[in-house]
C-alpha cells in the first residue's frame, strides 16, 4: 500500500533522513521505532507532504496505493487515503470536539460520509460522545489523543500514520491507545505508528523497522525484532 524508497530530507542544511527504504502492505501494522531525534517524526512528515510546509525538502520516491504521492500536495494526499496524526494533537483547543471532528471531512469525498463516519467514531471512542459538547482544550490528555485519533478517522483513511500516540500519557491511557490501535486495524484500516514506546509498539505491530540517525538499521517481524540482542540492549535496557 505505501512505499518509499531512497527518502532523503533536510531542514536547511541538516540532514535528517538518508536513505530511508521502507514498505506497508495493505492490513498491516507496521511500527517504525527508534530513539529521540532518530528521525521518526521527520519520516512521517515527509510522506504526508507536511514536510514542505515546514520549511524542510525531501528527495526520493513515495508510492500510495499504486500511485506516487511525492511533491502532492497535503490536501490531495489526504483524499487519496493517507491521513497523518501528528504529534502532540494538534487540535483546536477552543473549538468543541464535534466541532473538531467535524475538521475531518474536509475533503469531498470524506464530507459525503461524514455522519456515518461520525457514528462509528463515536461508537468506537463513546468517551467523545459524552465530550463532544466540552472544548477540545478542557479534555484530558488521553481524550485529546482520542479525538485526535477520531478526527482522522472521521477522514477515512485508507491508512492511518500516528506519530507519538501515546507520548505524555498516563499508563492507563497508554494501554487504551494501544487498544484503539488494534481496533482500528482491526476494522480494515492499514497502520504506520512511530513510538518511543518500543517494547508495546512492537509487541501490536506485524513488522517493524528499527531508525537510527536517519538511517533503517534493523527491520523484521515485530516479535523478532523484541528477541533482537541489539535491540533489547540498545532501547529496552535488557
Amino acid at each position: 500500500m505505501l512505499e518509499a524508497a531512497s527518502v532523503n530530507a533536510w531542514y536547511g542544511d541538516v540532514h535528517i533522513l538518508r536513505d530511508v527504504s521502507l514498505e506497508v502492505a495493505a492490513g498491516e501494522i507496521v511500527a517504525v521505532v527508534g530513539a529521540n531525534a532518530a528521525g521518526k517524526s521527520t519520516l512521517l512528515l515527509s510522506l504526508s507532504g507536511i514536510l514542505r510546509s515546514l520549511g524542510g525538502r525531501m528527495t526520493g520516491a513515495v508510492a500510495f496505493d499504486g500511485r506516487s504521492v511525492a511533491g502532492l500536495p497535503v490536501n490531495e494526499i489526504v483524499t487519496r487515503g493517507l491521513v497523518h496524526v501528528m504529534e502532540g494533537r494538534r487540535l483546536f483547543p477552543y473549538m468543541t470536539v464535534a466541532e473538531n471532528l467535524e475538521l475531518g471531512a474536509y475533503n469531498p469525498s470524506a464530507r459525503a460520509h461524514y455522519r456515518e463516519s461520525l457514528e462509528e467514531v463515536l461508537e468506537m471512542l463513546p468517551i467523545l460522545h459524552d465530550r463532544r459538547h466540552q472544548t477540545a482544550g478542557s479534555l484530558s490528555g488521553g481524550e485529546q489523543q482520542m479525538c485526535a485519533i477520531g478526527r482522522a478517522l472521521v477522514a477515512r483513511p485508507k491508512m492511518l500514520m500516528l506519530d507519538e500516540p501515546t507520548i505524555g500519557l498516563a499508563p492507563l491511557y497508554v494501554e487504551r491507545i494501544f487498544e484503539i490501535v488494534r481496533t482500528i486495524n482491526g476494522r480494515g484500516t492499514t497502520i504506520l505508528l512511530v513510538e518511543q514506546n518500543v517494547r508495546h509498539s512492537l509487541t501490536v505491530a506485524h513488522r517493524g523497522y528499527v531508525l537510527e540517525n536517519g538511517r533503517i538499521v534493523l527491520s523484521g517481524a515485530g516479535n523478532d525484532l523484541l528477541a533482537d540482542e541489539r535491540l533489547r540492549t540498545a532501547y529496552l535496557g535488557l
